[in-house]
């Protein structure tokens, strides 16, 4: 039987989508998270369920120290945990993206800079450091501006500001957003970079030998023009032309062969606009929250299930439907108190299911502060127009109890 290491973050919508996947592929699954380390102990749990993902080379210490049997693969289901796996994969012996090409695109500045350099679309774009930095900038800048913490991710720390006194305060918010969620806050600094205008789109891949393979292209049909940039809707297949299509997946294939990555899922996020596809970002994981689900049916397996397959050599199926499918990730900011006519809108032709993900009392923080949702809708139709009209209308269906708005902090002039 298989061994599979695998790094769950508590807070990870996607544990147990990988668990069952694991479960139906008969692996063996050794978990590794990031509790609490002061409260671990306490539980009597293992060192290697008290992790700091954050902090790869002390992490990878105490996993090897505890981890016993050797291990077929290591994978990080989130965000959270790429470079640690890619650095326990080279310390194993392992085959996999190596870690210096997965912080490559964790890191926004050094992506950027890794598309300047191998001539794809990059905007102009700035490193500040301190307040210092931010005035001497605000009177040269070309506006709107987007302010960017370097290494969060599902559009958390991600502002737009359209004048430089809008500049000053959303890099002030910025700053205390990243210190709050990354202990290398103060030596990251942000990056600044010109707006870019345009639709907005995202890639679902996987890297074999280097090559890639797409699992889906999504149309994102809401507009992303900020200030702030909560994604709502991923509908696939896309309405672009076949020629745009083709366009978008070379320039992910070139910016993973610059960045290095060789193999596993990648997730690209991407604007197109008459100038071409400018890429804001390639993730060496897959797409987050539950939305790998409305993939279930397009890949004739969960996309966890193909995840594990191609990282134990195990064989993948061709795709087995050509249905349009898509998913709402449910907006909402305050505490979710409870939600209300749920058969209703399953009742929407073409709704395959509605997934209510927070519990009452809980605190919905969407971006830029966090990255949370109430839940999620998902579709399954004939046609990208067909399951995204099924999304709208099921969302107006229901009805949700949310406390006021969350106060958000202002910065002080």
């Amino acid at each position: 039987m298989p061994r599979v290491l695998l790094l769950l973050p508590v807070a990870s919508y996607r544990n147990q989508d990988f668990l069952d996947a694991a479960h139906r592929l008969g692996v063996e699954v050794i978990t590794a998270a990031d509790h609490c380390h002061q409260l671990a102990p306490q539980q009597g749990l293992s060192p290697i369920l008290s992790l700091h993902f954050d902090q790869p080379e002390a992490a990878a210490a105490q996993v090897l120290a505890s981890l016993g049997r050797r291990v077929d693969a290591v994978l990080a289901v989130d965000d959270a945990g790429v470079e640690l796996a890619a650095l326990l994969r080279e310390k194993l012996g392992l085959p996999g993206n190596s870690p210096a090409s997965v912080r490559r695109t964790r890191d926004k500045l050094a992506f950027r800079h890794l598309l300047r350099e191998n001539g794809l679309n990059c905007p102009a774009f700035h490193h500040i450091t301190t307040q210092r930095d931010a005035r001497a900038l605000a009177a040269q800048l070309c506006y709107p501006v987007v302010i960017k913490a370097r290494r969060l991710c599902a559009s958390r720390g991600v502002i737009r500001a359209d004048d430089a006194e809008d500049f000053l305060q959303q890099v002030r918010r910025v700053s205390r957003i990243q210190s709050t969620a990354d202990r290398d806050a103060s030596a990251l600094g942000l990056i600044v970079e010109t707006f870019i205008p345009g639709s907005e789109h995202a890639l679902e891949g996987l890297l074999e030998n280097g090559q890639l393979r797409v699992l889906a292209l999504f149309d994102k049909p809401d507009p992303l023009d900020g200030p702030y940039f909560e994604e709502t809707i991923y509908v696939t297949p896309s309405r672009l032309p076949a020629n745009r299509q083709q366009i978008i997946v070379g320039s992910v294939q070139r910016a993973c062969a610059a960045a290095g990555l060789v193999s596993g899922p990648i997730h690209a996020e991407m604007r197109l606009n008459d100038a071409g596809v400018w890429l804001l970002e390639v993730a060496a994981r897959s797409i987050g929250g539950l939305c790998g689900r409305m993939l279930r049916q397009r890949l004739n397996m969960t996309l966890e299930e193909l995840i594990l397959r191609h990282t134990l050599g195990l064989p993948i199926a061709q795709p087995a439907s050509t249905d349009a499918t898509s998913v709402m990730m449910i907006p909402a900011r305050g505490i979710f108190l409870g939600a209300h006519n749920l058969e209703a809108a399953l009742q929407v032709t073409g709704i395959s299911d509605i997934q209510i993900t927070a519990n009452p009392g809980q605190v919905i923080a969407p971006p830029p502060e966090g990255a949370s949702y109430l839940g999620f809708i998902f579709a399954q139709g004939l046609s990208p127009d067909a399951v995204e009209s099924s999304l709208r209308l099921a969302h107006q269906r229901l009805v949700f109890e949310i406390q006021a708005d969350i106060p958000v902090p202002q910065a002080k002039a």
